[in-house]
C-alpha cells in the first residue's frame, strides 16, 4: 500500500486521456472504513460524449458507483460516510494504478518516465 500526496493524485488525474483514448484506474483502500478496503477509482472517456468522466467504484456489490463530469466535483463528493475524498485523503492508500505496482506507474503520470 502507498501513500501518495493529493497534488500528485491530481497530477495523475490531470492525465489528458481523450488524445491516447485511456483510462486510470486506481484500486485503493480508506484506513478505518471497513466497506471501503477493495475500491476503485478512475477517469475515463464516456463513449456518447466523448469527454473524460471520473468516477468510484467503492464497493465490490456496485452499490456506491458515482460517476462526475469534473476533477473539481469528483474530488469534493461526499461519498465517504458524508466525507470527500479529498476530506479523508490522508487514509487513503493505494493499492495499483493501471493494475501495476503504484511507484512504477506513479513516474508516468507524473512525467517523469
Amino acid at each position: 500500500m502507498d501513500k501518495i500526496t493529493f497534488e500528485n493524485f491530481k497530477c495523475v488525474m490531470a492525465y489528458d486521456i481523450t488524445e491516447n483514448q485511456a483510462c486510470i484506474e486506481i484500486e485503493f483502500c480508506v484506513n478505518n472504513y471497513d466497506a471501503y478496503q477493495t475500491s476503485w477509482l478512475g477517469k475515463m472517456l464516456d463513449r456518447e460524449t466523448n469527454k473524460a468522466i471520473y468516477w468510484f467504484g467503492l464497493t465490490e456489490d456496485g452499490s456506491q458507483a458515482y460517476d462526475f463530469d469534473s476533477f473539481e466535483e469528483f474530488a469534493n463528493a461526499k461519498v465517504f460516510n458524508n466525507k470527500s475524498i479529498k476530506e479523508i485523503w490522508d487514509s487513503v492508500s493505494l493499492l495499483s494504478i493501471d493494475a501495476c505496482d503504484v511507484q512504477d506507474r506513479l513516474p508516468f503520470y507524473l512525467g517523469l518516465a
